[in-house]
């Protein structure tokens, strides 16, 4: 008799969109909250300086690191330091593992996963120079 995977453990498709509730926070269409926990801006400027006349580029991106749990309406941040201005109000899922945010920029799907009952979405947009 083959088993069958508890619904709980089935990993869900990623959200189709995802709107801002407040900085740091965002509401998928199914009125779940996704926590954004971690915000990496690469190269750092210590690792610029360290290639100081490397001819090799280096990759300049942002990663965003969601994950879905439950938030109190009115609760504190304990991560408000980090520069949300650099995400979109909005991201909408487009084909390809990509999303659109509402600035116009794409933002690849790195990483989908979940670990225990926490649901964890991880995306990435190059920098250009100047941005």
């Amino acid at each position: 008799m083959a088993s069958v995977a508890s619904p709980s453990l089935l990993l869900r498709a990623p959200p189709h969109r995802l709107c801002v509730q407040r900085p740091g926070i965002y509401r998928d269409e199914d009125g779940r909250s996704w926590v954004t926990v971690a915000l990496c801006i690469s190269p750092s400027q210590r690792a610029q300086a360290s290639v100081v006349g490397s001819r090799f580029p280096r990759e300049h991106s942002i990663r965003v690191h969601l994950w879905q749990i439950p938030v109190h309406p009115q609760g504190t941040l304990f991560f408000n330091q980090l520069p949300f201005s650099q995400l979109p109000l909005t991201w909408q899922l487009c084909p390809r593992k990509q999303y659109q945010g509402s600035d116009s920029r794409t933002w690849r799907i790195v990483d989908h996963d979940q670990i225990g009952a926490t649901e964890q979405l991880t995306l990435m947009r190059q920098l250009y120079h100047g941005e």
